[in-house]
Protein backbone atom coordinates (compact mmCIF):
# COMPACT_ATOMS: atom_id res chain seq x y z
CA UNK A 1 0.00 0.00 0.00
CA UNK A 2 1.17 3.50 -0.80
CA UNK A 3 -0.51 6.84 -0.11
CA UNK A 4 0.71 10.09 -1.64
CA UNK A 5 -0.81 13.53 -1.13
CA UNK A 6 -1.21 15.02 -4.61
CA UNK A 7 -2.96 18.33 -4.00
CA UNK A 8 -4.43 20.30 -1.11
CA UNK A 9 -5.99 23.66 -0.38
CA UNK A 10 -3.31 26.33 -0.22
CA UNK A 11 -2.53 27.45 3.34
CA UNK A 12 -5.19 25.18 4.82
CA UNK A 13 -5.13 26.48 8.41
CA UNK A 14 -5.26 30.10 7.23
CA UNK A 15 -8.18 29.26 4.93
CA UNK A 16 -10.12 27.73 7.83
CA UNK A 17 -9.30 30.71 10.03
CA UNK A 18 -10.53 33.24 7.45
CA UNK A 19 -13.78 31.28 7.08
CA UNK A 20 -14.19 31.20 10.86
CA UNK A 21 -13.45 34.90 11.39
CA UNK A 22 -15.84 35.86 8.59
CA UNK A 23 -18.71 34.47 10.69
CA UNK A 24 -17.93 36.78 13.62
CA UNK A 25 -16.43 39.88 11.99
CA UNK A 26 -17.80 42.98 10.31
CA UNK A 27 -14.86 42.89 7.92
CA UNK A 28 -14.96 41.21 4.53
CA UNK A 29 -13.10 37.92 3.99
CA UNK A 30 -10.61 39.83 1.82
CA UNK A 31 -9.92 42.29 4.64
CA UNK A 32 -9.45 39.48 7.14
CA UNK A 33 -7.08 37.71 4.76
CA UNK A 34 -4.88 40.82 4.46
CA UNK A 35 -4.26 40.95 8.19
CA UNK A 36 -1.10 39.67 9.85
CA UNK A 37 -2.26 36.61 11.77
CA UNK A 38 -0.01 34.50 13.98
CA UNK A 39 -0.20 30.75 13.78
CA UNK A 40 -0.97 30.60 17.50
CA UNK A 41 -4.01 32.85 16.98
CA UNK A 42 -5.27 30.73 14.09
CA UNK A 43 -4.83 27.45 15.96
CA UNK A 44 -6.50 28.84 19.08
CA UNK A 45 -9.64 30.01 17.26
CA UNK A 46 -9.99 26.90 15.11
CA UNK A 47 -9.53 24.60 18.12
CA UNK A 48 -12.13 26.58 20.11
CA UNK A 49 -14.74 26.46 17.33
CA UNK A 50 -14.17 22.79 16.52
CA UNK A 51 -14.59 21.88 20.19
CA UNK A 52 -17.83 23.89 20.19
CA UNK A 53 -19.11 21.82 17.28
CA UNK A 54 -18.76 24.44 14.53
CA UNK A 55 -17.33 22.02 11.96
CA UNK A 56 -18.55 23.60 8.71
CA UNK A 57 -15.42 25.78 8.59
CA UNK A 58 -13.38 22.60 7.98
CA UNK A 59 -15.18 21.95 4.71
CA UNK A 60 -13.29 24.77 2.98
CA UNK A 61 -10.11 22.68 2.98
CA UNK A 62 -9.69 19.53 0.92
CA UNK A 63 -6.95 17.01 0.21
CA UNK A 64 -6.41 14.81 -2.86
CA UNK A 65 -4.60 11.51 -2.38
CA UNK A 66 -3.14 8.92 -4.75
CA UNK A 67 -3.82 5.56 -3.13
CA UNK A 68 -2.26 2.47 -4.67
CA UNK A 69 -1.99 -1.20 -3.84
CA UNK A 70 -4.99 -1.59 -1.56
CA UNK A 71 -7.34 -4.52 -1.89
CA UNK A 72 -10.82 -4.30 -3.33
CA UNK A 73 -12.02 -5.29 0.15
CA UNK A 74 -10.42 -2.10 1.47
CA UNK A 75 -11.66 0.13 -1.35
CA UNK A 76 -15.22 -1.13 -0.82
CA UNK A 77 -15.02 0.19 2.74
CA UNK A 78 -13.40 3.46 1.70
CA UNK A 79 -16.04 4.48 -0.84
CA UNK A 80 -18.76 4.15 1.79
CA UNK A 81 -17.62 7.57 2.96
CA UNK A 82 -19.97 9.45 0.68
CA UNK A 83 -18.83 13.06 1.02
CA UNK A 84 -15.80 12.59 -1.21
CA UNK A 85 -14.79 12.13 -4.82
CA UNK A 86 -13.26 8.88 -6.07
CA UNK A 87 -11.68 7.81 -9.36
CA UNK A 88 -10.85 4.12 -9.21
CA UNK A 89 -8.96 1.78 -11.52
CA UNK A 90 -11.52 0.05 -13.71
CA UNK A 91 -11.68 -3.72 -13.97
CA UNK A 92 -13.45 -3.33 -17.30
CA UNK A 93 -10.31 -1.94 -18.92
CA UNK A 94 -7.37 -3.22 -16.86
CA UNK A 95 -6.21 -6.76 -16.11
CA UNK A 96 -5.27 -7.50 -12.46
CA UNK A 97 -1.95 -9.18 -11.66
CA UNK A 98 -1.38 -8.47 -7.96
CA UNK A 99 -3.23 -9.21 -4.76
CA UNK A 100 -3.07 -8.54 -1.02
CA UNK A 101 -2.37 -11.35 1.43
CA UNK A 102 -3.68 -10.63 4.96
CA UNK A 103 -0.99 -10.87 7.64
CA UNK A 104 -2.95 -13.55 9.50
CA UNK A 105 -2.76 -15.79 6.42
CA UNK A 106 0.82 -14.76 5.65
CA UNK A 107 1.84 -16.03 9.09
CA UNK A 108 0.67 -19.59 8.35
CA UNK A 109 2.67 -21.10 5.45
CA UNK A 110 0.19 -23.87 4.64
CA UNK A 111 -2.76 -21.49 4.51
CA UNK A 112 -0.71 -18.93 2.57
CA UNK A 113 0.15 -21.56 -0.04
CA UNK A 114 -3.50 -22.57 -0.43
CA UNK A 115 -4.54 -18.92 -0.58
CA UNK A 116 -2.06 -18.13 -3.39
CA UNK A 117 -2.97 -21.29 -5.30
CA UNK A 118 -6.66 -20.48 -5.18
CA UNK A 119 -6.13 -16.92 -6.42
CA UNK A 120 -3.87 -18.19 -9.19
CA UNK A 121 -6.67 -20.54 -10.22
CA UNK A 122 -8.98 -17.52 -10.39
CA UNK A 123 -6.42 -15.74 -12.59
CA UNK A 124 -6.11 -18.82 -14.80
CA UNK A 125 -9.86 -19.09 -15.30
CA UNK A 126 -10.02 -15.32 -15.81
CA UNK A 127 -7.56 -15.71 -18.71
CA UNK A 128 -9.53 -18.67 -20.06
CA UNK A 129 -12.71 -16.63 -20.10
CA UNK A 130 -11.03 -13.91 -22.15
CA UNK A 131 -9.62 -16.45 -24.60
CA UNK A 132 -13.21 -17.55 -25.12
CA UNK A 133 -14.27 -14.01 -26.00
CA UNK A 134 -15.77 -13.17 -22.62
CA UNK A 135 -15.37 -9.39 -22.14
CA UNK A 136 -13.38 -8.11 -19.16
CA UNK A 137 -16.53 -6.66 -17.62
CA UNK A 138 -17.89 -10.21 -17.30
CA UNK A 139 -14.61 -12.05 -16.70
CA UNK A 140 -13.99 -9.86 -13.63
CA UNK A 141 -16.83 -11.62 -11.82
CA UNK A 142 -14.36 -14.37 -10.91
CA UNK A 143 -11.88 -11.99 -9.26
CA UNK A 144 -11.59 -12.05 -5.45
CA UNK A 145 -11.62 -9.14 -2.99
CA UNK A 146 -7.86 -9.58 -2.53
CA UNK A 147 -7.12 -8.02 -5.95
CA UNK A 148 -5.10 -4.80 -5.68
CA UNK A 149 -6.59 -1.57 -6.92
CA UNK A 150 -5.59 2.09 -7.29
CA UNK A 151 -7.76 5.07 -6.50
CA UNK A 152 -7.59 8.87 -6.37
CA UNK A 153 -9.59 10.32 -3.50
CA UNK A 154 -10.48 13.93 -2.72
CA UNK A 155 -12.05 14.59 0.66
CA UNK A 156 -12.61 17.73 2.71
CA UNK A 157 -11.12 17.98 6.18
CA UNK A 158 -14.44 17.63 7.99
CA UNK A 159 -15.15 14.31 6.29
CA UNK A 160 -11.54 13.17 6.77
CA UNK A 161 -11.89 13.75 10.51
CA UNK A 162 -15.15 11.79 10.56
CA UNK A 163 -13.75 8.94 8.46
CA UNK A 164 -10.60 8.76 10.57
CA UNK A 165 -12.67 8.66 13.76
CA UNK A 166 -14.11 5.36 12.51
CA UNK A 167 -11.16 3.89 10.61
CA UNK A 168 -8.42 4.65 13.15
CA UNK A 169 -10.38 2.80 15.82
CA UNK A 170 -8.55 -0.30 17.06
CA UNK A 171 -11.60 -2.33 16.10
CA UNK A 172 -11.48 -1.20 12.46
CA UNK A 173 -10.27 -3.68 9.83
CA UNK A 174 -6.47 -3.67 9.71
CA UNK A 175 -6.01 -2.61 6.09
CA UNK A 176 -8.22 0.47 6.15
CA UNK A 177 -6.75 1.41 9.53
CA UNK A 178 -3.31 1.32 7.93
CA UNK A 179 -4.65 3.39 5.02
CA UNK A 180 -5.85 6.17 7.32
CA UNK A 181 -2.62 6.08 9.32
CA UNK A 182 -0.81 6.85 6.06
CA UNK A 183 -3.37 9.52 5.14
CA UNK A 184 -2.79 11.17 8.51
CA UNK A 185 0.98 11.01 8.02
CA UNK A 186 0.66 12.71 4.62
CA UNK A 187 -1.44 15.54 6.08
CA UNK A 188 1.09 15.93 8.91
CA UNK A 189 3.72 16.82 6.29
CA UNK A 190 1.56 19.83 5.39
CA UNK A 191 0.17 20.79 8.80
CA UNK A 192 0.69 18.80 12.01
CA UNK A 193 -2.04 20.74 13.83
CA UNK A 194 -4.67 19.65 11.30
CA UNK A 195 -3.34 16.09 11.18
CA UNK A 196 -3.76 15.81 14.94
CA UNK A 197 -7.51 16.15 14.44
CA UNK A 198 -7.53 12.72 12.77
CA UNK A 199 -7.97 10.43 15.77
CA UNK A 200 -10.27 7.55 16.79
CA UNK A 201 -13.74 8.60 17.92
CA UNK A 202 -12.97 7.65 21.53
CA UNK A 203 -10.43 10.48 21.63
CA UNK A 204 -13.05 12.97 20.44
CA UNK A 205 -15.64 11.71 22.93
CA UNK A 206 -13.39 10.89 25.86
CA UNK A 207 -15.01 7.47 26.05
CA UNK A 208 -15.74 4.45 23.84
CA UNK A 209 -19.25 4.10 22.35
CA UNK A 210 -18.58 0.61 20.94
CA UNK A 211 -20.40 -2.39 22.48
CA UNK A 212 -17.11 -4.34 22.33
CA UNK A 213 -14.50 -1.85 23.46
CA UNK A 214 -10.77 -2.43 22.91
CA UNK A 215 -10.21 -1.01 26.38
CA UNK A 216 -8.29 2.08 25.29
CA UNK A 217 -10.93 4.34 26.83
CA UNK A 218 -13.69 3.78 29.37
CA UNK A 219 -17.10 2.87 28.00
CA UNK A 220 -19.56 5.70 27.35
CA UNK A 221 -22.62 5.63 29.59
Amino acid sequence: MKVKLLRYTNEPLRTIYIAARTCYSGNTPEEIAKGAISRKTMESLVKKLVRAGHHSILEHVSFTFAISGISRACSHQLVRHRIASYSQQSQRYTKPNEFVIPKTIEAQPDLKSKFINLINKCFSFYDELQKNNIPLEDARFILPNAIKTNIVMTMNLRELIHAASLRLCNRAQWEIRELFEQIKAEIAKVDKFLAEMLVPKCEHLGCCPEPDSCGKEKRCN
